[in-house]
Parts: structure tokens; C-alpha cells; sequence
């Protein structure tokens, strides 16, 4: 199967440079429309953002290892565009994997937020749990759209009655199921994300929303110590405040040599 086939991908605007915006997992790319009015406004080139294998309308189709997921991304833009990546959580993992010069894309900045990077054992345990488990069937379509919000981190943040709610579900035979594939909780080891933070050859910008319980910021900065905080925000900051991720993304594609100036105070961002 041919991967610019298999990968849905929202498509818009026109030009250089390309934006490219990546989802967390469990979740496809409708958790960035709050975005895209911003985009749109402001942006002067192309945007793509795609599902994942695994996830939204994409294919289902093991491995789902992070350096699959770049590949895979990699062959949808191709090696002539200059691009731009935002990514979270998982999205941002496989931005700096495409920032290492590794899968052939010109990668020129990076603005990623809510990357996880130490996981306990139980967490490790967990993923491999729901990793091995049969797809979950549900009668009522409000129970599964309820599900998906849960495991996306958008409940209580995303109406359910919203397009963005609806495109995480698939309905078969007048039942209905997550759209994401189970598989990818367990898909290849998880990368170490220091090694790929220190290996990109790109500008990274690090961002984790203050009320985060998945990523604390001593954590992204002990990376990049200037990474911004979304004050307000928790580990969906794209959902929750996106024009203060909007205006994180606008900076770091401006910034020089890692993405920091070396006197600039790490921002706090409203």
C-alpha cells in the first residue's frame, strides 16, 4: 500500500513554506482546528496535518513504532519542502525524529509541547495493557464518542456533539468503536526523547501546559530550558489555549540557533 494514499491528510493554504502540525496519540488531527482559523489568518504558506497510522482515517497497519510514524510522514510532504513542525505529545516525539536528517525532509524549526520523557514502570505496564486489548464495541454512539474524548485527554474540553468528537469514532454495522487501533499503545520501544531532542539539526522549541500531570515543566527543561509554559493550560494545550500556542508557534519560527536566544528569559505564555 502506498503511504501518501493510506495517511488522510488535511489539506490547505498554498506556497512555502509547509506547516505541518502532528497529533498526540489516541487522537487524529481535529484536535488542532482551533488552529486553524489562526493558521489561516496568519500563516503564508502551505499547512498539512495528518492522521497517524493507527489513528483517525488512516490505515491500520503495525508497526506502530515512532520511526514509522516519521516515515510515513516523510513520504506524504516529500524531500523538496521546507517545513515547519508542531507536534504534541506523540506528534512531538516524531518531529524531532524527523529533525534528525534521518528521513530526508528540511526540517527549518520546531515548536513541540507536551512530549513525555521519563515514564514509570507502571506507566510502561499500562500502555502494554490496553496495547493487548480486543477493540472495545459500543452500542450507543454517545458512549463511544465519551470513550474517545477520555482516552484523547478531550473531555470536558471538545463538545461532544462537535465534527472533532465524531471523526474519533467509526460506526460498523449500527455499532460503533474508537477509530484509533489498540495496537498503538504498545507499537516498538519508546525513544529516548533526550537523544532525539540533542540529535535534531533544527531549532526545537519545548512547551507543556502549567497543569500538565502527564509532563512537569522541569522536565522540558531540563531540555530546553527556555521551554514555554501555557499557563492555563493543561497536557491539550492546542485545545485549550490555542492562540497561545498559535503565538509559540509564530516565535518559534522565527528563532536562530536552537530555537533560544541564549539571554531570552523561558516565557510564560497567557
Amino acid at each position: 500500500m502506498d503511504r501518501q494514499e493510506a495517511i488522510f491528510a488535511q489539506r490547505f493554504g498554498d506556497g512555502s513554506p509547509l506547516l505541518v502540525l502532528l497529533h498526540g496519540q489516541g487522537a487524529n488531527g481535529d484536535v488542532w482546528n482551533g488552529l486553524r482559523p489562526l493558521i489561516e489568518r496568519d500563516w503564508r504558506g502551505a499547512c498539512v496535518i495528518p492522521d497517524l497510522r493507527g489513528h483517525g482515517r488512516s490505515f491500520h497497519d503495525a508497526p506502530y513504532a515512532y520511526g514509522t510514524y516519521a516515515a510515513d510522514v516523510a513520504a506524504l510532504i516529500g524531500p523538496d519542502a521546507d517545513i515547519f513542525l508542531v507536534g504534541h505529545s506523540l506528534g512531538g516525539a516524531v518531529a524531532l525524529m524527523l529533525a534528525s536528517g534521518w528521513f530526508g525532509v528540511r526540517v527549518r524549526a520546531i515548536m513541540a509541547f507536551g512530549i513525555k520523557v521519563n515514564w514509570t514502570a507502571e506507566e510502561l505496564a499500562r500502555r502494554k495493557q490496553f496495547a493487548g486489548a480486543a477493540v472495545r464495541w459500543f452500542d450507543a454512539r454517545a458512549a463511544a464518542i465519551e470513550r474517545y474524548l477520555k482516552v484523547s485527554g478531550q473531555f470536558g474540553l471538545v463538545d461532544p456533539s462537535a465534527p472533532a468528537a465524531a471523526s474519533g469514532i467509526v460506526e460498523e454495522n449500527g455499532r460503533f468503536r474508537l477509530a484509533a487501533d489498540p495496537r498503538i499503545n504498545g507499537g516498538g520501544d519508546l525513544p529516548d526523547v533526550r537523544a532525539l531532542y540533542h540529535a535534531a539539526k533544527t531549532p526545537v522549541t519545548l512547551g507543556v501546559g502549567a497543569r500538565d500531570p502527564m509532563v512537569p515543566i522541569a522536565d522540558a527543561r531540563s531540555l530546553d530550558p527556555n521551554a514555554v509554559l501555557f499557563e492555563g493550560a493543561g497536557h491539550n494545550a492546542h485545545v485549550e489555549r490555542p492562540e497561545a500556542v498559535w503565538n509559540a508557534v509564530v516565535r518559534a519560527t522565527n528563532f536562530g540557533d536552537r530555537g533560544v536566544d541564549s539571554g531570552r528569559q523561558a516565557p510564560t505564555l497567557n
